[in-house]
């Protein structure tokens, strides 16, 4: 029998939503590329549908704040395709 308690349950229904749309936005990326549609514009999209979702759900403070941490984890190479895991 599996014991979990509820934050480690939360934790991992969590992780498996966030899989699932990582699945999602692949399958909508790769349909867009299928029809012709560059990637910087999927991208520009794609941000610009979850700025103004985020906006929408918890304003312009929150998610200012959101893109000042996404800088810095840019600006630590966290997104680049070749970096390496420790």
């Amino acid at each position: 029998m599996i014991d979990l308690h509820g934050s480690e349950l939360d934790e991992m229904i969590i992780a498996e939503k966030k899989q699932v749309a990582i699945e999602y936005h692949n399958e909508a990326w790769a349909d867009g590329i299928s029809d012709g549609i560059e990637t910087e514009i999927l991208a520009e999209t794609a941000i610009s549908t979850a700025v103004t979702e985020l906006v929408r759900r918890y304003g312009e403070t929150e998610v200012l704040d959101m893109i000042d941490s996404l800088r810095k984890r840019i600006e630590f190479g966290e997104f680049r395709h070749d970096r390496s895991l420790q």
